[in-house]
């Protein structure tokens, strides 16, 4: 069988949390190269589909904003610019990793850094994304306030992307926390209203809304299991699919 012949995705954005990137036994490690050569045998994987494919990172593995603000009366704003600078550094520690293993590799910013890294511009991601580049997205959308939840959502619909993929550290969807409730109810499909109706936390609020309102379906899926992501792009089971 042809392999692209079981893609159900052809263009996708995938987010991937800044905790993922710590090492797991050692929180003092921010950025573990084991991590990233993890996540980039999963994306060689998938690209033999012939899968386009747009990353968002985020920075939590660096800071975390919001929590800061809370512990320290740290000035929101000031802290969410920190938050940004933080998914640009993660953006360049993922980037020189997939360097190395795979060709046509780029690092787009929310925010310009002559020489480190482009300014994210929306025609040139398009061009290069329908040239089967990867784009590595950083820098969130460039605005306090806002998460890379936001982001990836944001990015989704410009990039005109068929499907959000939320690598989590989870198998997917719960009724409540799996960790803390044995009787927990796992979630294979759902509609956005559902998940509004019922309040389930899946992405925060604005991010969940603007998918919804373009139609773009939401795959959340445990990365930690090897070979997931090939599973969610060839339809298996594999995590919740929230979708109309």
């Amino acid at each position: 069988m042809n392999m692209k012949n079981k893609l159900i995705y052809k263009r996708v954005i995938i987010k991937i949390s800044g905790e993922f990137l710590q090492d797991k036994n050692d929180l003092s490690i921010t950025i573990n190269i084991n991590q990233l050569n993890y996540i980039i045998q999963e994306i060689k994987t998938i690209l033999p589909l012939g899968i386009q494919i747009g990353i968002v990172i985020g920075g939590g593995n660096l800071f975390r904003g919001k929590s800061i603000v809370l512990n320290n009366n740290l000035d929101r704003i000031i802290a969410d610019q920190m938050g940004i600078l933080a998914t640009i550094i993660n953006g360049l520690a993922l980037y020189n990793v997939m360097q190395l293993y795979l060709k046509n590799i780029y690092l787009m910013s929310s925010i310009k850094i002559n020489g480190i890294c482009d300014g994210y511009d929306i025609i040139k991601a398009r061009n290069l994304i329908d040239n089967n580049n990867i784009i590595i997205l950083s820098g969130g959308i460039g605005n306090p306030l806002f998460t890379t939840d936001t982001t990836v959502s944001l990015r989704g619909i410009e990039l005109e992307a068929n499907a959000i993929l939320k690598a989590t550290k989870v198998n997917g969807v719960y009724s409540k926390d799996p960790i803390e409730n044995y009787d927990a109810k796992f979630y294979r499909k759902l509609t956005y209203d559902y998940v509004l109706k019922k309040k389930i936390q899946v992405m925060d609020y604005t991010a969940f809304i603007l998918a919804r309102d373009y139609d773009i379906p939401i795959h959340i899926f445990n990365i930690n299991k090897s070979g997931s992501l090939y599973r969610v792009l060839t339809g298996e089971k594999e995590g919740t699919i929230i979708s109309l």
